[in-house]
């Protein structure tokens, strides 16, 4: 539900071997403009988008990575061991769950290892989470905030570190903490993305155990949702109990877990 609001083809290597006499040349054809999911009109503000369609039984995983300097600070003392939840992408690979990650730059920077395992695997998508996990509004939590002036630097610096990894990019993107605002907005338009929210809060970061997370999730869950869930260690260290209940507990009641661009793009 939307609530507001390239690849160059490759060169033919035979375009210019002469045809044979007798044999009539073959026309050339041009392959079509790839498409990037999530993309929108730079000349519109970017659509928010909460849900797919409702009338779908599909579910969309997503896993945002979350690095701030604090976080960065932190690991580098030693007072958290890590911020990348590696079972989580361990059960995701063994179960086959398309999932799709939210990454913030700075996290990107921190685990290139897990960017190249997460690259690697055609069912997991990369989104864009910000740089350092700043946040958008004046009042977002404790996230403090980015310059107006620097936001659409800051999302773009983020595209230019993940996009060399390859694998499934998009230019889907979540706000930290999911706070914007018309300002907001306005600042990331000429970036042609689409901003996506979520309709189910698994309620991961600093949960205390791991049943409360499945219970939101799956009394909430319905056709055409976006689950938020978190894939660090440090701040979210239930989510890799949880999650086999949950991908269990959606397919059990007959929901098909796809990327968001599965969910979303026609």
């Amino acid at each position: 539900m939307v609530t507001a609001g390239c690849s160059t083809p490759t060169a033919d290597p035979y375009s210019s071997v002469p045809s044979f006499p007798g044999k009539t040349a073959e026309p050339e054809t041009e392959e079509p403009e790839a498409v990037i999911p999530g993309a929108s009109d730079p000349s519109l503000p970017p659509p928010v988008v909460e849900s797919g369609d409702r009338s779908d039984k599909r579910i969309a995983l997503t896993f945002d990575a979350d690095m701030t300097a604090f976080m960065w600070d932190q690991l580098d003392a030693g007072e958290v061991e890590s911020q990348a939840n590696v079972a989580i992408f361990d059960h995701l690979e063994q179960e086959r769950v398309p999932a799709t990650f939210f990454v913030a730059g700075m996290w990107a920077q921190r685990y290139p290892e897990h960017m190249e395992r997460l690259a690697a695997n055609p069912d997991f998508q990369f989104a864009n989470h910000s740089y350092e996990h700043k946040g958008f509004t004046d009042d977002c939590y404790d996230l403090g905030k980015i310059d107006t002036a620097d936001m659409a630097d800051d999302v773009q610096k983020t595209f230019d570190i993940i996009e060399p990894y390859g694998g499934n990019q998009s230019r889907y993107f979540r706000f930290p903490g999911g706070c914007y605002d018309d300002t907001a907005l306005q600042a990331l338009q000429p970036l042609g993305v689409t901003v996506v929210q979520w309709d189910v809060v698994s309620g991961d970061p600093f949960a205390t155990a791991a049943r409360p997370l499945v219970d939101a999730v799956l009394s909430t869950a319905q056709a055409g949702s976006i689950v938020v869930l978190h894939c660090n260690e440090g701040n979210a260290q239930f989510t890799d109990e949880a999650l086999p209940d949950i991908v269990s507990g959606l397919r059990d009641r007959g929901f098909e877990l796809v990327t968001l661009s599965q969910l979303l793009e026609p």
